[in-house]
């Protein structure tokens, strides 16, 4: 009989994917996946340390599953992924209960792991080495990587996927907790991401995301010949099958003008850059130690937008950071007016322990501040979002139809055609009615009404030849 396996993920793709790895290690194995923890044999929670909500939210469901361990004491219960490396043994002290924390570095150890508990070995702790425990080589290796395995009920849809090509991060942001549980930053080689991507392309996959903490940063030599993100794009365009390449997420200083070109001449990479830029003030992004100046990302933005004038380019704000003050806080709003981005990220600081703005910094901006400068920078980019949205009103946009939109299912309570969503080249979302048959095709889609997160449109269907066409409504 198979052995019934529940995953929960929280957090970013970096996470989703890591969950993918799992889940298909594991079916391997004979595992199913469940869709509730209570119908499961196995329990595991892939998790964030990111913010702090991230982590009260897995220690939650962990005490919801108390009364069920002790009901089902076979149960087997996991904690995975960066709060696992960050917290390790905090964690049975918090749930005595739980069988198994396993970090990122450790995640193709699980089905072996779980067969152990199964057997009868008690709770395991396979955590990698702390960033100061070994040499660089050391730590390195105790970071490993097994992203070729995949499965495809996983993944957001079919015919998109996830590709890691780096992993850890080398900047130490002061406020980032990322180095310490992810490691030192490791690229792949290209040759195993081009494989891996033909894999992919080859079960219909059509569109990719290149994953990285900044992936602009990727670096891998092989035989005396160094890739760049750039030559890893040129690469990756002659996968025949495959349409759509897309990377996350950019560091500033790394957005060189060889991969602007690369962008601008391979017609599958989306015109969508994530740069975050956290502050606009040279003072916080000193106490951030992010490693450029505000007068660095302006002239980064500049040279993007000359070389790709119609990418769509998106940022992550941190407000409320230690010691900002209302001119900082402004000096952000006014980058963000000028930046226009398509969207922003944007967050309350949240102390992590373990970095060296916990270590330094007095959280000292109150609650009641923080919470009115995220909502005044959520108005600015809202208003910026649906004004530069409403731009595409009576455009054409080509779209890959990903499934149903978030509001199908009361549309079709309500009697009303299926809708549909998808994403242009520069990562806009459209809805629009269709038919489930067109999910996972590339679409013509004539865009009649938007607002600051949506284009609505209607099909565009060719009737007699290619300058005659119809709106299917």
């Amino acid at each position: 009989m198979a052995k019934k396996l529940y995953i929960e993920t929280v957090g970013c793709q970096m996470n989703m994917l890591d969950s993918e790895l799992v889940v298909a290690s594991l079916r391997k194995q004979g595992y199913e996946l469940v869709a509730t923890p209570h119908e499961a044999d196995t329990v595991l929670f892939n998790t964030c340390s990111v913010r702090q909500h991230a982590e009260d939210k897995i220690y939650s469901a962990l005490g919801r599953l108390k009364q069920a361990k002790q009901r089902h004491p076979e149960k087997i219960i996991g904690v995975l992924g960066c709060m696992a490396q960050k917290d390790q043994r905090l964690i049975f002290e918090r749930a005595p209960y739980v069988d198994l924390v396993v970090g990122p570095g450790q995640l193709h150890q699980v089905p072996t792991l779980l067969a152990e508990i199964a057997a009868g070995s008690g709770p395991r702790l396979e955590v990698s080495l702390e960033r100061t425990a070994g040499s660089r080589a050391e730590v390195e290796g105790s970071f490993e990587s097994y992203d070729p395995l995949r499965d495809e009920q996983m993944r957001p849809s079919p015919f998109q996927a996830f590709v890691r090509i780096m992993i850890g991060c080398d900047k130490f942001c002061t406020y980032c907790i990322v180095p310490t549980v992810r490691g030192p930053e490791q690229s792949r080689p290209a040759a195993l991401i081009e494989a891996e991507v033909r894999q992919l392309a080859n079960e219909g996959c059509r569109e990719i995301t290149l994953l990285g903490q900044t992936v602009n940063s990727y670096r891998h030599t092989a035989g005396g010949v160094t890739s760049r993100l750039s030559d890893l794009l040129l690469r990756l365009h002659s996968i025949d099958g495959l349409e759509r390449i897309k990377f996350v997420t950019n560091y500033p200083k790394d957005m060189t003008d060889d991969l602007l070109q690369a962008v601008r001449d391979l017609p599958k990479c989306s015109r969508y850059l994530h740069v975050p830029a956290q502050s606009g003030s040279n003072t916080v992004l000193k106490r951030m130690k992010r490693g450029y100046t505000v007068e660095d990302y302006r002239e980064m933005l500049g040279r993007l937008r000359a070389t790709l004038p119609d990418a769509a380019v998106t940022s992550d704000w941190i407000v409320g950071f230690c010691g900002e003050t209302d001119d900082d806080f402004q000096a952000t709003v006014a980058l963000t007016r000028e930046g226009r981005f398509k969207n922003s990220f944007i967050f309350k600081y949240s102390p992590r322990p373990g970095t060296k703005s916990d270590d330094l910094y007095l959280d000292d901006v109150p609650e009641a501040v923080k919470r009115h400068r995220n909502q005044e920078l959520l108005a600015l980019q809202t208003e910026i979002s649906e004004a530069d949205n409403q731009t595409f009103l009576g455009r054409q946009v080509r779209i890959l139809v990903e499934g149903p939109s978030k509001a199908s299912q009361k549309r079709e309570a309500a009697g009303q055609p299926l809708q549909l969503t998808g994403r242009t080249n520069c990562d806009r979302i459209v809805v629009f009615e269709g038919q489930p048959r067109q999910i996972g095709q590339f679409l013509d889609v004539a865009v009649y009404d938007a607002n600051a997160f949506t284009l609505f449109g209607a099909v565009v269907t060719r009737a007699v030849g290619p300058e005659v066409y119809s709106l299917a409504l």
